[in-house]
């Protein structure tokens, strides 16, 4: 790779510290001081490879080289994680920089999950892949882009009841409490707790799209709430967990915010009743992001 180090790698200071750059560059970039950092240059084409893939999804743009603009034909996204899901990268300043999702359909056709910055010419990026049918926010946080993106695709536009304020055209209103097969193999959860509204979308009984409800813990080494940042009610939250976790079966954990983690179904149901029994221990809080732990 290059010598010159006039021209390294580094994380400017409007960095907010929301994970995302470490979670597709491990090793690369580590969270240093309360907020990201690269601790080491790519050595080889793999390592530039996941280098740009976290600077195309950082929502500040803070990855950068001096004076030299990211190069557009680095850009990975939308990234497969696997045969049917892709990342959507280019994480949004108006979803505190949300993970969004497509979910492809045997049809053919694609779903998305919450929604990256809006750009018409990421969404032919995206409608690329596949037709996309539907937009599902997973809760009044992510709202942001999801008409615009609808729109652009065709698509309905799905929101719970209990965050419909922040999607008050929505096409298709979550009620209620019970599960609802949206499509056919996708199903969601309703999952009061972190807002009122939040919902957990379960594909094919293989992948769990948790929004902020749940996300696996690279600190604790688990799957893990944001008991510190819950604008709605923790208890609310063990309660559902609670009534909801003991149907779910996935594999796949895939969060708006923290990292995702692929684990056979039966060690993620454990860790969903381990979670379920840490949950129902915790107790209110005032909302405190230095506490997060990712």
């Amino acid at each position: 790779m290059d010598d010159d180090r006039s021209d390294d790698w580094y994380v400017d200071d409007r960095c907010t510290n929301c994970d995302v750059a470490r979670q597709l560059a491990p090793g690369l970039i580590e969270q240093v001081g309360g907020r990201s950092q690269v601790v080491r240059q790519p050595r080889d084409t793999d390592e530039l490879a996941r280098m740009n893939a976290a600077a195309f999804a950082c929502h500040t743009r803070s990855i950068r080289r001096p004076d030299r603009p990211l190069d557009t034909a680095a850009d990975p996204y939308p990234l497969a994680l696997d045969e049917n899901v892709l990342f959507c990268g280019h994480n949004s300043r108006n979803t505190a920089a949300a993970n969004a999702y497509l979910l492809r359909r045997p049809d053919g056709t694609q779903m998305m999950v919450d929604t990256p910055r809006w750009s018409a010419a990421l969404a032919d990026r995206y409608e690329a892949s596949g037709r996309v049918t539907d937009v599902l926010l997973t809760h009044r946080d992510h709202a942001a882009h999801g008409r615009q993106y609808a729109d652009r695709f065709g698509a309905r536009l799905w929101i719970h009841e209990g965050d419909l304020g922040a999607a008050r055209d929505a096409d298709q209103v979550l009620r209620g409490i019970e599960p609802t097969e949206i499509a056919e193999g996708v199903v969601a959860h309703p999952l009061a707790g972190h807002t009122e509204g939040s919902v957990l979308f379960v594909a094919d009984e293989r992948y769990c799209f948790s929004g902020d409800s749940l996300y696996w813990s690279r600190a604790k080494g688990s799957l893990a709430v944001a008991e510190h940042v819950t604008w709605y009610s923790i208890r609310e939250l063990a309660a559902s967990l609670t009534r909801t976790a003991p149907s779910l079966r996935f594999s796949w954990v895939l969060p708006g915010h923290g990292d995702r983690k692929h684990l056979p179904a039966e060690e993620m149901a454990e860790q969903l009743r381990a979670l379920t029994a840490y949950t129902r221990q915790l107790r209110p809080t005032p909302v405190d992001f230095a506490a997060h732990q990712w």
